[in-house]
């Protein structure tokens, strides 16, 4: 019986599809007994097929990626089945590709793991002086947080709290404080061609005019400003906050996830930044951040680059085997998972996804983040197949003339994960 299982075995080596390069080699995980929580250290297996996995799924996925389109472009791709904790199909898992727009799920999980679910984005209207018979002998501080949704209703929130305190005149100067970050207005590896918000802390209706707006708010609401002088300056110690408007962390994830939003990226970058206490905040102390969560999942962080938030960056190389380590630690861990999984266009539903896949299986199930810049096409994200099972995923098509050709791929292997089989 013994020589009989080998046998068995052999013929099973033998019959795999070797153009699909299915992985059954296990990964050695990086040895890191010194991370407090090794509970949490990602043991991804590359073994062979979790049961009850019907064996067409790898069938089917092997036939897909042995497209034509692959001989002029390049895929990286690995499933992996969240409930049996073991991979499900992999193809170039490992490669290095530009991710796109699913570099926002790198963000976004490192930003929620680090800044907890709580997390608030705020503008502070502050002042100095004293003030006396309806006038402000003192200045005025916008300090930014770099909130992207600061809009004219928060503006209007700070005119009335002005209005409040009885003032109808100031003698001094109105200052914009943007120390929270660095005076870089645009991203490393950012195309210089492209038309991308500027990435300064103290914006208005995503744009850089909010002093400006401001004072002709104050004028509007007959609050005479003496001079009516704009300077850059930073709020003293001793500076009173009259009001803040906030934006909770899940209102920027909505509309950075659902809408691939750029600017809602970079501002959470940012915060990622700010909470190493490097000031002022800068890509620098965001990439450190991303680099610790990447040992702890059991990767070597100096094998990706990372350069932004948002993944309009040229100079982002990752892989989907990474990809998918950092939506396994989501799914592990509720805080962050309940905050992101909310926040993924669903497929045939809303967000990016609202077009794709449906009235199939993945309609509804599939939620997941899109990418899309020249020659790159991604999807990353959760599913449910149809044995019950959670699964989560990284497609990386690079090199591709026609991105639909890309997105076509990537619904075609969700259909398959979700379809009965």
């Amino acid at each position: 019986m013994k020589h009989l299982r080998y046998l068995f075995l052999l013929i099973v080596v033998f019959t795999l599809p070797t153009y699909a390069q299915v992985e059954l080699e296990n990964i050695e995980d990086d040895d890191d007994s010194n991370v407090a929580d090794s509970a949490m250290v990602d043991t991804l297996q590359h073994d062979s097929i979790a049961l009850p996995w019907p064996k067409g799924i790898q069938h089917k996925l092997s036939r897909l990626v042995n497209s034509d389109m692959f001989k002029t472009s390049q895929l990286g791709m690995i499933v992996y089945d969240l409930d049996a904790d073991s991979t499900i199909f992999c193809f170039n898992e490992k490669q290095l590709l530009r991710p796109a727009s699913t570099m926002k799920l790198i963000t976004a999980i490192t930003a929620i793991d680090k800044l907890g679910g709580d997390y608030q984005f705020k503008t502070e209207l502050c002042y100095t002086g004293k003030v006396e018979n309806h006038t402000l002998k003192g200045n005025i501080y916008c300090v930014g947080g770099f909130d992207p949704r600061f809009n004219s209703d928060d503006l209007n929130a700070f005119v009335e709290a002005i209005q409040k305190m009885g003032i109808d005149t100031i003698v001094g100067t109105l200052y914009a404080d943007k120390s929270m970050k660095d005076d870089k207005q645009f991203g490393e590896g950012w195309c210089w061609d492209d038309d991308n918000n500027v990435l300064s802390p103290l914006i208005i209706s995503r744009k850089d005019i909010f002093m400006g707006r401001f004072l002709e708010e104050l004028q509007k609401h007959k609050i005479v400003v003496n001079d009516a002088t704009i300077n850059d300056g930073r709020k003293p110690a001793d500076a009173y906050c009259i009001v803040n408007r906030f934006h909770t962390i899940d209102q920027i994830l909505m509309k950075m996830l659902k809408e691939s939003d750029n600017l809602y990226a970079e501002a959470m970058y940012y915060q990622i930044a700010a909470s190493t206490d490097n000031h002022p905040a800068s890509a620098k102390s965001a990439r450190a951040v991303e680099r610790r969560l990447v040992e702890k999942i059991g990767l070597n962080p100096s094998q990706y680059k990372f350069a932004d938030g948002s993944g309009l960056s040229l100079y982002n190389y990752v892989s989907p085997e990474l990809e998918v380590r950092m939506l396994r630690y989501a799914y592990m861990n509720d805080n962050i998972y309940n905050h992101l999984n909310q926040a993924l266009p669903i497929a045939g539903v809303d967000g990016t996804l609202k077009k794709r896949m449906r009235g199939g299986f993945a309609s509804g199930n599939v939620r997941a983040k899109t990418g899309t810049v020249t020659g790159i096409s991604s999807l990353a994200g959760y599913c449910k197949s149809s044995n019950g099972h959670m699964l989560c995923f990284s497609i990386i098509n690079q090199g591709l003339l026609h991105g639909r050709n890309g997105r076509a791929f990537q619904d075609r292997v969700c259909t398959v994960l979700c379809s009965p089989n």
